[in-house]
């Protein structure tokens, strides 16, 4: 239409979101335009893909039909609003906001427009191209894509452009037979299971290899090409001749096109009342269709091992992308006076000090490079465990050096284990069965050689813990039966470390403490030893994607035993599906009490630290994105305050809100090192908010791949944390987890409700209530 129009429209180029919306720099002669656009019938790409035939150029009289299917629009333009760009340069003093962020997504459809002119794939601020050294194979029909993110972001430093490496999957280009074959996982075609391949196939886009056209699949026929019928005018003469019905076999041969496979159904590639067949033998996926489905475990694992760099390839590959995509020739960027450094931006950071530890016999452990051990160490606070039992699912396990060893490594570590009630193996038939068959089996086994209820049961899966197996054993024992579990997989490693691992969790799971912080121990935790304090951490995660009649779950976790932080009590909720503000933390009933979490997690908090109520709440909140903050405040806090009011009289609380983000695309590099930051590496200038106050944390080692910090933003602070008293104290959330002997990314109390998704959550009946303490 530019091309068409240039003379129209005064020359100027404009920047085009997809939808609605066309961004011009300066005004265009008139508010108002009407024209009309002819295209040719060529189905191009609907995101990315090279256009089609357009309106004939301006020596054609700007109506001429093109001979191929040409289509006529209509297309109106009209004035909307102004968006100034010094808006930008007014929020970088900390006014004026909102146009602000209008402004800067004029800048990033800019970008986008630049991508879709070189056929990329868009998926919202990134960009995929088809380049086969960016795309790997993750079976079942489905590759992985890398491309890249780009945003334009106001920091300390100015207007700054974010980019780094993204990824996603895409559909496997190829025959349509192939990828059915490839994602059912069969070798004969008939095989194939047609009800399972229809749903895989709807929406998705095809080209036929007879025509080169590009149609999308709407459904599958009902009939083979054989026998699927349509009708047809067919001419005698100069007359019109008749309508008869013909079937797609014999409507392919009288065009010389001979079916190998006319046993195959079609694809219906036309509209819903009027079908247009295809016989699949004749169709090719095209590239760069996004796969939206959810991802089996091993396509999740093979994707995250081939998605890792180096923190200098990454850094590499995102200079070299900036050179090449040459922004500073933009004529939008041009006119708006915007250039890009082609340099990545330098910044300061800290490295924090690692917050001592406590093991058994007040022994203290210095972790190092976010690491620790138990080598001639006890567990803070081990347990002693007399009722439990082993049964196993694998078929190349010697239990009994299990249970030997296990018992032989808890006692290093204090922990007394009593011989195992007994050792359950599961039956040679019985193995053939669906997984949840063979755990209802299992289970029965176990009730018939126990004289009671178990403490906990280890569980020895047949293959890797995300196998077939784990799903419906969890479920069946944390939900149904309130019995604690630990699962592992034999392996030729078996040995003191492995055993000591697999007990870290399962002291932690029944009540015990593998560590403690220092401060806790000596009661000199800043701001929160001196006033009782309750630390929350809140997130909620939905069903995988196309499922969204699964309820999406809202998990809280709270801090119990004042001033101990690490301790704590979990409670979860199913609340409606992808809703991301949780509902359940103010529950107000008929009666006029309260049956909400909040209220749930006072209650502990009172009972576990000799009566008082939390005169603090410090709250890290998880998955929510920048445009959600007002709600968290509005909303969730909000129910926060109602129910601590409703526990009785006394003064408010005083309360601070942090936002725990790590689906962004900010990356920390060493400026004269290959490896990455250091743990508990902390940048809070340059490249964050120039008046808001957030700051980057990696609290992390990062052995393999690029460590991707995580981004705190305080939305609320009514306590008055110092800056280094609050990064202090997230760091040590960091070292809690008693599970582990490294320092984790987030917060314990935000990677707590990581954990409190259920194995289950897809299942079609997940649990309404869970409460666990730890």
């Amino acid at each position: 239409m530019l091309q068409t129009y240039s003379s129209e429209l005064a020359g100027k180029d404009f920047a085009y979101d997809g939808e609605k919306c066309l961004f011009t720099v300066g005004p265009l002669p008139q508010n108002n335009f009407e024209f009309t656009v002819i295209m040719e019938e060529t189905s191009a790409r609907a995101v990315g893909g090279s256009p089609g035939h357009e309106s004939p150029g301006p020596g054609d009289k700007k109506r001429v039909k093109r001979s191929h299917l040409p289509k006529q629009f209509i297309v109106g333009i009209s004035y909307a609003a102004r968006i100034p760009l010094r808006s930008v340069a007014l929020a970088l003093q900390g006014s004026d906001l909102d146009h602000a962020q209008d402004a800067l997504r004029v800048l990033d459809i800019v970008l986008r427009q630049q991508q879709a002119k070189r056929g990329c794939l868009l998926v919202r601020q990134s960009f995929f191209s088809d380049d086969s050294r960016n795309v790997v194979d993750l079976t079942g029909g489905v590759s992985g894509c890398r491309g890249l993110h780009s945003s334009f972001r106001t920091t300390m430093n100015g207007l700054s452009l974010n980019m780094d490496v993204s990824t996603t999957m895409i559909v496997t280009p190829g025959p349509v037979v192939n990828f059915l074959l490839t994602n059912q996982n069969v070798r004969d075609i008939r095989d194939i299971d047609w009800p399972k391949a229809k749903r895989m196939l709807k929406n998705l886009r095809v080209k036929a290899t007879h025509n080169n056209m590009e149609f999308k699949i709407i459904r599958l026929s009902d009939q083979p090409c054989s026998r699927q019928t349509f009708p047809m005018k067919v001419r005698s003469g100069s007359s019109e001749g008749q309508t008869v019905d013909i079937t797609v076999e014999e409507y392919f041969k009288s065009k010389q096109v001979f079916l190998e496979k006319p046993y195959l159904p079609c694809l219906d590639v036309g509209k819903p009342k009027r079908p247009n067949y295809l016989p699949i033998e004749l169709a090719n996926m095209i590239s760069l269709q996004r796969y939206t489905k959810a991802l089996s475990s091993q396509q999740r694992t093979t994707l995250v091992e081939k998605s890792r760099q180096k923190p200098q390839d990454r850094m590499r590959v995102v200079t070299d992308a900036v050179k090449s995509n040459r922004y500073d020739d933009d004529p939008i960027f041009s006119s708006c006076g915007i250039k890009i450094d082609s340099q990545l931006t330098r910044v300061e950071g800290r490295v924090l000090s690692a917050p001592m530890l406590v093991v058994g016999n007040s022994q203290d452990c210095v972790p190092f490079k976010g690491r620790w051990n138990y080598n001639n160490k006890k567990l803070f606070e081990p347990v002693r465990i007399e009722r439990w039992a082993i049964v196993n699912f694998s078929a190349r396990c010697d239990m009994s050096r299990i249970s030997r060893e296990l018992i032989n490594c808890g006692r290093t570590k204090g922990i007394i284990i009593e011989g195992p009630y007994s050792l359950v193996d599961e039956d040679n038939q019985a193995r053939r069965c669906a997984p949840i068959v063979r755990v209802e089996r299992m289970f029965e086994k176990v009730k018939a050689n126990l004289p009671g209820p178990p403490e906990f049961l280890l569980c020895v899966l047949p293959e890797r813990k995300n196998c077939d197996i784990y799903g419906p054993w969890k479920k069946k024992n944390l939900h149904e039966m309130g019995i604690v579990t630990q699962c592992i997989v034999p392996s030729a490693k078996m040995n003191d470390q492995y055993f000591t691992n697999v007990l870290l969790k399962i002291n932690a799971k029944l009540g015990g403490m593998n560590s403690k912080l220092a401060l806790e121990h000596s009661r000199k935790i800043p701001v929160i030893n001196k006033i009782p304090t309750i630390i929350l951490g809140m997130d909620v995660s939905h069903g995988s994607p196309g499922r969204s009649d699964i309820p999406s779950i809202a998990a809280v976790v709270g801090s119990r035993c004042w001033p101990l932080i690490s301790r704590y009590r979990a409670s979860v909720r199913t609340q409606s599906p992808k809703v991301e503000m949780i509902d359940s933390l103010f529950k107000p009933l008929d009666n006029g009490k309260d049956d909400g979490i909040i209220r749930e997690l006072l209650l502990d908090f009172y009972t576990t630290s000799q009566q008082r109520k939390p005169e603090q709440i410090i709250i890290f909140r998880d998955g929510v994105s920048e445009s959600q903050f007002s709600q968290v405040l509005n909303l969730e806090v909000d129910q926060i305050i109602k129910a601590y009011q409703n526990m009785g009289q006394g003064p408010p609380p005083k309360i601070t809100v942090i936002i725990a983000q790590k689906n962004h695309h900010t990356k920390l590099f060493q400026a004269d090192a290959p490896d990455n930051v250091p743990a508990g590496t902390v940048v809070d200038s340059g490249i964050v908010h120039p008046k808001q106050y957030d700051f980057y944390m990696c609290a992390h080692a990062g052995p393999i791949g690029t460590s991707r910090p995580t981004h705190y933003h305080v939305l609320l602070d009514q306590i008055g944390f110092t800056a280094d008293e609050l990064q202090s104290l997230v760091l040590s959330l960091s070292y809690v987890y008693q599970r582990s002997t490294t320092a984790i990314s987030v917060g314990m109390l935000t990677f707590g409700t990581y954990l409190l998704r259920p194995p289950c959550s897809s299942a079609d009946e997940p649990v309404h209530k869970i409460r666990g303490v730890c």
